[in-house]
Protein backbone atom coordinates (compact mmCIF):
# COMPACT_ATOMS: atom_id res chain seq x y z
CA UNK A 1 0.00 0.00 0.00
CA UNK A 2 1.42 3.37 -1.03
CA UNK A 3 1.54 6.26 1.45
CA UNK A 4 2.06 8.97 -1.16
CA UNK A 5 -0.73 11.34 -2.02
CA UNK A 6 -1.96 11.64 -5.57
CA UNK A 7 -0.59 14.59 -7.50
CA UNK A 8 -2.82 17.66 -7.65
CA UNK A 9 -4.28 18.28 -11.09
CA UNK A 10 -2.48 21.08 -12.96
CA UNK A 11 -5.71 23.05 -13.31
CA UNK A 12 -6.31 23.28 -9.56
CA UNK A 13 -4.82 26.43 -8.07
CA UNK A 14 -2.83 26.11 -4.88
CA UNK A 15 -4.33 27.90 -1.88
CA UNK A 16 -2.98 31.37 -1.20
CA UNK A 17 -1.33 31.99 2.14
CA UNK A 18 -3.10 34.83 3.90
CA UNK A 19 -1.78 35.50 7.38
CA UNK A 20 -4.43 36.35 9.93
CA UNK A 21 -4.55 39.26 12.36
CA UNK A 22 -2.58 37.39 15.02
CA UNK A 23 0.40 37.56 12.64
CA UNK A 24 -0.25 40.79 10.75
CA UNK A 25 -0.93 43.12 13.68
CA UNK A 26 2.12 42.13 15.78
CA UNK A 27 4.32 42.32 12.67
CA UNK A 28 3.08 45.85 12.00
CA UNK A 29 3.69 46.83 15.64
CA UNK A 30 7.22 45.45 15.43
CA UNK A 31 7.84 47.38 12.20
CA UNK A 32 6.61 50.62 13.82
CA UNK A 33 8.77 50.10 16.92
CA UNK A 34 11.88 49.45 14.85
CA UNK A 35 11.18 52.66 12.93
CA UNK A 36 10.84 54.58 16.22
CA UNK A 37 14.11 53.13 17.45
CA UNK A 38 16.15 53.62 14.30
CA UNK A 39 14.88 57.17 13.85
CA UNK A 40 16.08 58.03 17.35
CA UNK A 41 19.43 56.33 16.79
CA UNK A 42 19.97 58.18 13.50
CA UNK A 43 19.25 61.45 15.29
CA UNK A 44 22.43 60.90 17.28
CA UNK A 45 24.47 60.98 14.06
CA UNK A 46 23.71 64.67 13.52
CA UNK A 47 26.39 66.68 15.31
CA UNK A 48 23.99 69.46 16.34
CA UNK A 49 21.49 66.99 17.81
CA UNK A 50 24.19 65.09 19.66
CA UNK A 51 25.63 68.35 21.02
CA UNK A 52 22.15 69.45 22.10
CA UNK A 53 21.55 66.09 23.78
CA UNK A 54 24.72 66.55 25.80
CA UNK A 55 23.36 69.90 27.09
CA UNK A 56 20.18 68.16 28.22
CA UNK A 57 17.88 70.07 25.87
CA UNK A 58 16.83 69.32 22.29
CA UNK A 59 14.62 71.68 20.32
CA UNK A 60 13.57 73.47 23.49
CA UNK A 61 12.63 70.23 25.26
CA UNK A 62 14.54 69.52 28.48
CA UNK A 63 15.55 65.91 28.97
CA UNK A 64 14.42 65.69 32.60
CA UNK A 65 13.69 62.49 34.50
CA UNK A 66 9.98 63.25 34.10
CA UNK A 67 10.29 63.72 30.35
CA UNK A 68 12.27 60.49 29.98
CA UNK A 69 9.73 58.61 32.10
CA UNK A 70 6.95 59.96 29.88
CA UNK A 71 8.84 58.84 26.78
CA UNK A 72 9.35 55.40 28.35
CA UNK A 73 5.62 55.09 29.14
CA UNK A 74 4.76 56.25 25.61
CA UNK A 75 6.98 53.58 24.04
CA UNK A 76 5.46 50.97 26.34
CA UNK A 77 2.16 51.46 24.49
CA UNK A 78 3.23 49.76 21.21
CA UNK A 79 5.29 47.17 23.10
CA UNK A 80 2.21 46.21 25.14
CA UNK A 81 0.00 46.27 22.04
CA UNK A 82 2.35 43.85 20.28
CA UNK A 83 2.36 41.47 23.24
CA UNK A 84 -1.42 41.57 23.67
CA UNK A 85 -2.00 41.11 19.94
CA UNK A 86 -0.18 37.80 20.29
CA UNK A 87 -1.49 36.43 23.59
CA UNK A 88 -4.60 38.24 24.83
CA UNK A 89 -8.18 37.14 24.16
CA UNK A 90 -9.56 38.47 20.89
CA UNK A 91 -11.53 41.48 22.23
CA UNK A 92 -8.63 42.67 24.40
CA UNK A 93 -6.05 42.19 21.64
CA UNK A 94 -8.20 43.88 19.02
CA UNK A 95 -9.29 46.91 21.00
CA UNK A 96 -5.84 47.44 22.52
CA UNK A 97 -4.46 47.65 19.00
CA UNK A 98 -7.19 50.08 17.99
CA UNK A 99 -6.58 52.35 20.99
CA UNK A 100 -2.81 52.14 20.79
CA UNK A 101 -2.89 52.73 17.04
CA UNK A 102 -4.96 55.88 17.44
CA UNK A 103 -2.76 57.20 20.26
CA UNK A 104 0.54 56.51 18.50
CA UNK A 105 -0.72 57.95 15.20
CA UNK A 106 -1.81 61.19 16.90
CA UNK A 107 1.37 61.45 18.98
CA UNK A 108 3.64 60.98 15.98
CA UNK A 109 1.67 63.44 13.86
CA UNK A 110 1.82 66.02 16.66
CA UNK A 111 5.63 65.73 16.92
CA UNK A 112 5.85 67.26 13.46
CA UNK A 113 4.31 70.52 14.69
CA UNK A 114 6.59 71.59 17.53
CA UNK A 115 10.26 72.19 18.12
CA UNK A 116 12.74 72.75 15.36
CA UNK A 117 12.07 71.85 11.74
CA UNK A 118 12.24 68.06 11.34
CA UNK A 119 15.06 66.51 9.36
CA UNK A 120 14.45 64.58 6.16
CA UNK A 121 15.12 61.31 7.98
CA UNK A 122 12.65 62.26 10.72
CA UNK A 123 10.00 63.09 8.10
CA UNK A 124 10.65 59.76 6.35
CA UNK A 125 10.31 57.73 9.53
CA UNK A 126 7.29 59.77 10.66
CA UNK A 127 5.54 58.99 7.38
CA UNK A 128 6.28 55.28 7.85
CA UNK A 129 5.21 55.32 11.51
CA UNK A 130 1.98 57.25 10.93
CA UNK A 131 1.07 55.04 7.97
CA UNK A 132 1.83 51.88 9.95
CA UNK A 133 -0.09 52.82 13.11
CA UNK A 134 -3.04 54.11 11.05
CA UNK A 135 -3.00 50.80 9.14
CA UNK A 136 -2.98 48.87 12.42
CA UNK A 137 -6.02 50.84 13.56
CA UNK A 138 -7.86 50.29 10.28
CA UNK A 139 -6.92 46.60 10.14
CA UNK A 140 -8.03 45.95 13.73
CA UNK A 141 -11.37 47.69 13.14
CA UNK A 142 -12.17 46.52 9.61
CA UNK A 143 -10.55 43.11 9.28
CA UNK A 144 -10.07 41.60 12.74
CA UNK A 145 -13.62 40.45 13.27
CA UNK A 146 -13.16 37.15 15.05
CA UNK A 147 -10.53 35.18 16.81
CA UNK A 148 -10.78 32.34 14.30
CA UNK A 149 -8.14 34.27 12.30
CA UNK A 150 -5.28 32.81 14.30
CA UNK A 151 -2.99 32.01 11.39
Amino acid sequence: MSTTLPARPATEASPRFRPGPRRVVPALWLFAMLCYLYCDVLGLYRAEDLAALLTGEIGGVRMTDGFLLGAAVLMTIPITALLLALVAPHPVARWTSVGAGVVMTLVQASTLTFGTAPTSAYLWFSALEITTTATITWYAVARWRRDADLA
